[in-house]
C-alpha cells in the first residue's frame, strides 16, 4: 500500500507559528523532503527531532521527485517542506505533488503559514477577490507579457519579489498600472521588524530611491 506525501508548512518568520500537528507529522514521516536542508534542519534542531532530509528544489526536482515517489509507492509515508511557508505555493513542490496526484499517491496538506494571505490579510487591500501572480520572470519578454495580460484586473493582486529587485520591479508594474494604483509593501511578516507599507506605485518608487 502506498505512504502519503504530507504538505508541512513551516514558519515565514516566527518559530512560535509552527503548530503542534505540523510538529507530529514531521517526527511521524520516515523522511523530510526539503527545499534546503540546512534550513530544515535548523527548524529540527529547535522542535528536537531527528529525521532523514532529502534534498528537493528546483534545480533536481525531476531525479529527486522520481526517487521521492518511489519511496512513496514503497508504502513510506514523507514531509514535504519549503525553507518557509506552505510547500508547493509558487514552490518547486508543486511538481512533486502533481506526480503523487497522477500516480495515485495521497496528498494531505496541513494548514499553517502562509506568506500570501497573512500579506493579504493585513495589506488594508479588498481582499474578498484576489488573484496570486507569484514572481515575475527575470526574462524580459515574458515578464512584459505576464503584466501585460493583467492590464484589466480589478482585484487584489499579490506579487513574491526579492528586496534587490523591489525598484525596478515596482518601476515595471507603475507603467502598467500607474503611478496612483494603491500597494501595499509587506516585508519581514511575523518578524520582530515587521513592517507594512500602504501607499501607491508611485509613493512606493520614491520610498525605494
Amino acid at each position: 500500500m502506498a505512504g502519503t506525501l504530507y504538505l508541512v508548512p513551516t514558519p515565514i518568520g516566527n518559530l512560535g507559528d509552527i503548530s503542534q500537528r505540523c510538529r507530529d507529522t514531521l517526527a511521524a514521516a520516515d523522511f523530510i523532503a526539503a527545499e534546503d536542508t540546512r534550513v530544515s534542519l535548523k527548524l529540527l534542531n529547535h522542535l528536537e527531532l531527528k529525521k532523514p532530509l532529502v534534498s528537493y528544489y528546483e534545480h533536481n526536482q525531476v531525479d529527486s521527485g522520481q526517487k521521492i515517489l518511489k519511496r512513496l509507492l514503497d508504502g513510506e509515508t514523507c514531509a514535504l517542506v519549503s525553507d518557509a511557508g506552505s510547500p508547493a505555493i509558487s514552490d518547486p513542490g508543486e511538481a512533486l505533488v502533481a506526480q503523487c496526484a497522477a500516480a495515485g499517491v495521497t496528498v494531505c496538506a496541513i494548514p499553517g503559514p502562509c506568506a500570501v494571505i497573512t500579506a493579504l490579510s493585513v495589506s488594508g487591500l479588498p481582499t474578498g477577490r484576489f488573484t496570486f501572480e507569484g514572481f515575475l520572470s527575470t526574462n524580459r519578454k515574458s515578464r512584459e507579457e505576464h503584466l501585460q495580460s493583467l492590464t484589466r484586473e480589478q482585484r487584489t493582486m499579490i506579487f513574491y519579489e526579492a528586496p534587490h529587485k523591489l525598484p525596478a520591479t515596482l518601476e515595471d508594474l507603475a507603467k502598467v498600472f500607474g503611478e496612483d494604483r494603491r500597494i501595499s509593501l509587506c516585508r519581514e511578516l511575523t518578524k520582530l521588524h515587521e513592517e507594512i507599507f500602504r501607499t501607491t506605485l508611485g509613493g512606493a518608487i520614491a520610498r525605494c530611491r
